[in-house]
């Protein structure tokens, strides 16, 4: 009764948060890469970041990139790192380099080896006990995520990067999961033992 209480609460989550999203205007990825000079310096000119503080954006869903482009540019998500960065772009400039970023393929990393098991028994499994879904609802099996619904690719990003989110989320710093607060509330389950193998295993998720 109780997974299935949780699959129909994450269920309900998802459609609402998939019906909300704002429809976007066509990017057009060609256009896009003339646009991402500035943005090569953290992310990679491929979107493939090799510092592991700054995430991977190639083969990331567009329809997400737009998402977290918009609130960081509007204030609605606080990145230290971009500010002002975006001011001077309009719609169709994000529009752009979502659509460049989503068109190139992500690299992948490898997992600890220590934290595979636990890391992979949460993303597939979840935490009943606790309430908490398993990642792969969202985020599918092999951490490619939902791009039709803006879920975002999970598989091969930097661990340190979804340590960090996941932590935010948890803490309140992050807040941009939409009126739903799925990944808030999935994360106030979450111990830091569990966030870092978790993060550990979706770095070697391909």
């Amino acid at each position: 009764m109780n997974k299935l209480l949780v699959s129909l609460l994450l269920t309900l989550g998802v459609a609402g948060t998939a019906q909300a999203a704002a429809t976007a205007l066509v990017g057009d990825a060609a256009a896009g890469q003339a646009k991402t000079a500035v943005c090569g310096a953290c992310h990679g000119p491929d979107g493939n970041s090799m510092a592991p503080n700054f995430p991977k954006l190639a083969g990331q869903g567009d329809r997400y990139l737009l998402k977290q482009l918009h609130e960081i540019k509007d204030g609605k998500r606080q990145v230290l790192e971009m500010t002002g960065l975006l001011t001077n772009l309009n719609d169709q400039d994000l529009a752009d380099i979502a659509a460049y970023y989503s068109s190139q393929k992500n690299s992948v990393g490898a997992a600890d080896p220590a934290l595979v098991a636990r890391g992979e028994a949460l993303f597939r499994g979840g935490d009943l006990q606790k309430g908490m879904p398993a990642c792969t609802g969202c985020h599918s099996p092999d951490g490619q995520g939902n791009a039709a619904a803006g879920f975002p690719h999970l598989g091969g990003q930097h661990a340190s990067y979804i340590e960090k989110q996941l932590t935010d989320f948890r803490e309140g710093e992050r807040t941009n999961d939409g009126d739903s607060m799925i990944m808030r509330g999935i994360a106030a389950k979450l111990s830091n033992k569990d966030i870092k193998a978790l993060a550990s295993y979706i770095q070697g998720l391909h």
